[in-house]
């Protein structure tokens, strides 16, 4: 039987963004408690707040929106790559694995999620980001805010994989998923004219056929 392993991170009060960014506040509108009929909820946050996805949008100037994106790119096979404790994810780690690499390629470069926003997190190099697009994967994900590095101004990760139409997932919390093949679901939300999306992204586990020949 599959299992379905949660690789979201927890959205919640003074959870770390990326400096000058919204923070996540949730509020409400209604409480039964104080004499309305239901609970209803409100937040305000950046929509690349926690475990997100980013559209075209967000580093191409007349980019997709996250409403118009391929959903399929979203769902499938796909690997969780150990990079742990790599300052940066290189071709190094990607060059045993090219020739059985699914669809979609997640690097867990950490144990568990940061408990503040660290400057010094993982992203990958250019050099592993033109080899993914030789590899011909259609989604790559990392446990860490981005897939560049916190002090990059011309983001060349996010242009290399998105100018080969690679979807983009961030922010995930792999601790709970080794190395290995699995199947991913992470669908945006359906934003019209916006440039990314918080995803409930989770990981399901695939029988022993559906991992033959695969690392």
């Amino acid at each position: 039987m599959s299992q379905i392993i949660d690789i979201s991170q927890l959205l919640r009060t003074g959870m770390p963004v990326w400096p000058g960014d919204t923070e996540f506040q949730p509020s409400w509108v209604a409480r039964i408690e104080d004499g309305g009929p239901c609970n209803v909820g409100r937040v305000l946050m950046s929509l690349h707040t926690g475990t997100h996805v980013d559209a075209p949008l967000h580093f191409q100037k007349n980019g997709t929106s996250i409403a118009d994106v391929d959903l399929s790119l979203y769902i499938g096979e796909a690997c969780v790559i150990d990079a742990l404790n790599a300052g940066s994810v290189e071709a190094s780690h990607l060059q045993p694995l090219t020739a059985g690499l699914p669809p979609r390629v997640l690097f867990r470069t950490r144990i568990s999620p940061a408990g503040q926003f660290d400057p010094g997190f993982s992203y990958i190099a250019t050099d592993a980001a033109s080899l993914l697009v030789r590899s011909g994967v259609k989604l790559v994900g990392i446990d860490t805010p981005s897939v560049d590095s916190a002090h990059s101004e011309a983001m060349e990760t996010h242009k290399i994989l998105g100018d080969a139409g690679i979807a983009i997932l961030e922010n995930l919390n792999l601790a709970d998923a080794p190395a290995g093949m699995y199947e991913l679901i992470a669908l945006p939300l359906k934003f019209a004219g916006m440039d990314g999306s918080p995803v409930r992204a989770v990981l399901r586990t695939m029988n022993a056929e559906a991992r033959r020949g695969h690392p």
